[in-house]
């Protein structure tokens, strides 16, 4: 039973994400729950969440992102992006938003995780570029089409990351599944595990794509409905 209260962290986490309390928070209380009853007192659990943040430093590493991609968006980085897929002939948003999935699977799936993102690249890149090809192939899009065309962006993102880093062995998720694989006897090595995500990226592949490609037909087909 007692190896069973660890994964309590797990079920923090679901119910946690589920009554919208902060992220932060749900993950902080998940983690030392997970660490008290995996055997550690409090303050080895602190010094280990201390010892985390001080070697990933992801605070630091936005601070320094968001201004970058600010003084970009400000000379005109979001415009040239709709330039350019605007004088791509037969561009459309679902052709766009299809091959940005593939590329996020296969760089996430060889360690490259981190080529695209929502700061980096979804913000000032692959949302203005998805909207410009709704708007050449569907015309002037409605403020809550257009809001839907950055989420399905967004969405795609995520998607390709998700999937596609669980191919990659050396990232911390397979390493953490093989833990609890082990601990529960079952040995696996990670290349084991990496083959089996493969199967599931490529499903999420169609499935994903054939739901960005219902969109684009969608917003063709409810465009007369739109108002002038």
């Amino acid at each position: 039973m007692t190896d069973y209260l660890v994964l309590a962290g797990i079920l923090i986490v679901v119910v946690g994400f589920a009554l919208r309390f902060n992220p932060l928070l749900v993950v902080v209380v998940a983690a030392i729950v997970t660490g008290l009853f995996g055997g550690l007192d409090f303050v080895a659990v602190i010094e280990a969440l201390g010892k985390a943040f001080n070697d990933n430093r992801y605070i630091s590493v936005t601070w320094i992102i968001l201004p970058v991609i600010g003084l970009l968006e400000r000379y005109g980085l979001q415009h040239r992006a709709r330039a350019v897929i605007e004088s791509v002939r037969g561009a459309t948003m679902g052709k766009l938003l299809v091959i940005y999935l593939l590329f996020r699977q296969v760089t996430a799936a060889i360690g490259m995780k981190d080529v695209g993102g929502h700061p980096q690249a979804v913000r000032p890149l692959v949302a203005p570029m998805a909207e410009a090809a709704a708007e050449k192939s569907h015309g002037d899009l409605p403020e809550d089409e257009r809001e839907k065309v950055k989420a399905m962006s967004a969405a795609t993102d995520n998607v390709g990351l998700f999937f596609g880093e669980d191919i990659f062995f050396a990232i911390a998720s397979i390493l953490l599944i093989q833990g609890v694989f082990e601990s529960a006897g079952y040995p696996l090595t990670p290349l084991q595990l990496s083959v089996w995500a493969i199967p599931t990226a490529i499903c999420a592949f169609f499935i994903h794509g054939s739901r960005i490609l219902a969109f684009d037909r969608r917003l063709g087909l409810e465009k007369r409905r739109w108002p002038r």
